[in-house]
């Protein structure tokens, strides 16, 4: 059957589900791997992203198996609930983009003041005490506090922000662009008829 009929819609529904089950289950296992080394003790973060996938992993989960069952009502809601995340990520994504130099910096010394297991993971990885300024006294989780040579973590932080905004905003934004089409695949094939099925039957 040629691309845009029955078939073709529903194989590359299934398969829009099947690669968004597998970016849940690496999310999971990306947080799970980094507590599992050490690398992230903060269990905010964890749980944040441990979050994202499992949510993910549901809707994914929604539009498979309406997907392969032709089911309206899920076909539905996976609809409207993709069409919200595609706003929200889309926005979001265009704001990590949109981001100058100073709102960085602002972006990151919030973080740094709201999140304090956060802070002792990165003062340890990046081998580096304090926000602004490095005070010897200071409880520091990084080695170089032994030889007390640290140097303050913004800096540090600073040149890598812009790249890493930068990689998570074309992420977000080259998804965002998924959700829209996994809308569009929807909408097309839940007024489509199921060749197999009664001819007469109302879809």
């Amino acid at each position: 059957m040629a691309c845009g009929g029955f078939a073709c819609s529903k194989n590359c529904l299934c398969a829009l589900n099947l690669l968004y089950t597998l970016v849940s289950l690496l999310l999971i296992g990306i947080a799970a791997w980094g507590i599992g080394f050490g690398l992230i003790s903060s269990f905010k973060v964890v749980g944040v992203v441990i979050a994202v996938g499992v949510f993910l992993f549901f809707i994914a989960l929604v539009g498979l198996i309406g997907a392969v069952k032709h089911h309206q009502v899920l076909l539905f809601f996976y609809m409207i609930i993709l069409l919200l995340v595609f706003i929200v990520q889309f926005s979001v994504s265009c704001a990590c983009l949109a981001l100058n130099e100073e709102q960085q910096s602002e972006l990151l010394e919030v973080g740094w003041t709201n999140t304090n297991s956060a802070r002792s993971d990165i003062e340890r990885n990046l081998n580096c005490c304090g926000f602004r300024v490095f005070y010897a006294n200071a409880t520091c989780a990084a080695d170089c506090l032994r030889t007390l040579q640290c140097r303050p973590c913004a800096p540090i932080m600073e040149e890598y922000a812009g790249m890493v905004l930068r990689f998570v905003g074309g992420i977000g934004l080259f998804f965002s662009f998924t959700e829209i089409l996994g809308v569009w695949l929807t909408y097309r094939y839940r007024n489509q008829k199921d060749p197999r099925a009664n001819p007469s039957a109302f879809i």
